[in-house]
């Protein structure tokens, strides 16, 4: 990711390897204002899909693929 997820339908979308996805919970204030910029981002599946900062771990943050 390397621009910061603009508004799109009320939540922050983001595009990613390809995809489109829009976060269902909102990033961590504590996190560098950066981070999507700076930080190393993944997205993993666990009965859904996460997005994970290497920074910040043990915060994941669940994301739905936009369509």
């Amino acid at each position: 990711m390397s621009s910061r997820p603009y508004m799109y339908m009320g939540y922050p979308r983001f595009a990613y390897g390809g995809y489109s996805f829009m976060l269902l919970d909102p990033w961590p204030e504590s996190w560098a204002d950066d981070w999507y910029d700076s930080d190393d981002l993944y997205i993993d599946y666990d009965d859904g899909y996460y997005l994970h900062n290497r920074r910040y771990p043990g915060i994941e943050l669940a994301i739905s693929v936009a369509m």
